[in-house]
């Protein structure tokens, strides 16, 4: 099968997932700018998830850049990723409208690391299913980053528990780690059409 459909899906996907989580921060009824110091919460959990939905979409696509067909398989393991990235704007909105309150930190950690989980797999149908080449097992390669953002997000949500601002700091810090540019698949594309 081909690959455009399933970029083109993800992609309509992640985007609904931005606008419902915008429309989800209400607008102040006061025209003072100090009235906006009440929303914080909810723009702070707002900006750290868009991050996330950028992240994600990012690397979909240069996943996808490697691939060259799909099967079943893939789409599958597709669409429980793109199942834990929808629940972005439910918990999202719901730790921004309680202020960071532990459980809805708690939960927040939990969808990262199962979105992380969906993501690894998604990787691994992709190579199992020989939908990709060895450029791709070779960018991808042990993909140290991956693991240590699942263990930084177990640790944020233990630290929830006793302060849900120390457990939000460690999601922060995992979305700074991702946007700090991971050039090993553009790396291996050049190399790859270099060749050619």
């Amino acid at each position: 099968m081909h690959k455009g459909r399933v970029e083109a899906f993800s992609d309509g996907v992640l985007a609904i997932i931005i606008t419902i989580m915008v429309l989800e921060m209400k607008v102040p009824h006061s025209p003072d700018l100090h009235a906006l110091a009440g929303i914080y919460p909810v723009f702070l959990s707002y900006v750290l998830s868009f991050l996330y939905v950028g992240i994600y979409w990012n690397n979909h696509h240069h996943l996808f850049q490697l691939v060259r067909h799909v099967n079943g398989a893939v789409l599958w393991a597709n669409l429980h990723l793109l199942f834990w990235l929808s629940l972005f704007p439910f918990v999202t909105d719901w730790m921004g409208e309680n202020h960071f309150a532990t459980p809805t930190v708690v939960v927040y950690g939990g969808v990262l690391i199962m979105a992380a989980v969906a993501y690894y797999i998604l990787v691994r149908v992709l190579l199992a299913g020989k939908c990709a080449d060895a450029v791709m097992a070779s960018a991808i390669g042990r993909d140290i980053k991956g693991i240590l953002s699942v263990v930084i997000y177990a640790v944020g949500i233990a630290l929830a528990f006793l302060n849900p601002w120390l457990g939000a700091a460690l999601y922060l810090g995992v979305a700074i780690l991702w946007l700090i540019p991971d050039r090993r698949i553009e790396k291996r594309v050049v190399a790859n059409d270099s060749k050619e």
